[in-house]
């Protein structure tokens, strides 16, 4: 690259590789020697000054990610061509990149090297399992915030569900509420069924966020909402039949009919978490 010394640019190589191949020992990050270490690229201008070594080669790392238009699965450069190009230490480096694999952004393959991440909400799930577990002495108060904060995503996707699945038919989902009938009719718990249909509903919408952010949702309500105990009886009933009605709902393109199934699928937690 031209004129090394006075750029801060983060090149890229020619053609990353994938998980699962040989690092790709040519991707690199080039630094200027007479540049800051803090970059003010793509990333960096986002967050606060990184008060510390570690923090500063994570934002570059990020940074460099984004600059080079990498995607999942996409080599990094190694630690060594890392600590070079940065021109930080090793245990910087390695800081940075445990934070990075604790975030889902990196993925180290041992003998093979560090990949771009799957970038996924698992970091938030566990983060918001643990604020609703943190306080337990506070009568739910964690719990009762992400289930309200459920109820009020899947109002606001009433209008694309039921404009996305008017007159729309599809067996799976019926097969899923089938299910979820004769398991409550048992007194069955069927978590698998319903985490499923919610996301069915989602799969036609364009913006999969939506599908990701009530995939995270699901899993922190899974895993915490069975320290609430076991269900009765008579509420597995009115959630699976509530669940019904939102397809039924979905299907006529009834918006307000949705949202009232919704009401009434959330009414029995809400009752517990009261």
């Amino acid at each position: 690259m031209a004129d090394t010394e006075k750029s801060s640019i983060v090149s890229r190589a020619p053609k990353p590789g994938r998980a699962g191949d040989p690092a790709n020992n040519e991707t690199s990050i080039i630094v200027g020697a007479k540049e800051a270490v803090i970059p003010h690229g793509t990333y960096s201008t986002l967050m606060t000054s990184p008060a510390t070594q570690a923090e500063t080669t994570m934002t570059a790392i990020k940074d460099f990610i984004l600059r080079a238009g990498l995607q999942v699965g996409d080599a990094l450069p190694t630690e060594s061509q890392l600590c070079a190009d940065l021109g930080v230490s090793r245990s910087s480096v390695r800081e940075a990149v445990r934070t990075l694999v604790a975030l889902d952004i990196v993925e180290v393959r041992h003998g093979h090297g560090m990949f771009v991440g799957k970038v996924s909400m698992r970091p938030m799930v566990e983060s918001l399992v643990f604020r609703g577990l943190l306080n337990p002495g506070d009568d739910h108060r964690g719990l009762r915030d992400i289930v309200e904060v459920r109820i009020t995503l899947d109002n606001a996707l009433a209008g694309p569900v039921t404009h996305a699945w008017k007159n729309r038919q599809d067996t799976e989902l019926d097969q899923i509420v089938a299910q979820m009938d004769l398991h409550a009719q048992k007194g069955e718990l069927f978590t698998e069924q319903d985490r499923r249909f919610h996301m069915r509903l989602l799969e036609p919408l364009d913006n999969h966020l939506f599908l990701h952010l009530t995939e995270a949702f699901w899993a922190i309500h899974t895993l915490t909402v069975p320290l609430l105990g076991a269900p009765r009886p008579e509420d597995m009933l009115t959630t699976a039949r509530a669940h019904r009605a939102m397809l039924q709902a979905a299907r006529a393109g009834d918006v307000q009919a949705y949202r009232q199934a919704t009401t009434r699928h959330y009414a029995p937690l809400l009752a517990v978490l009261a």
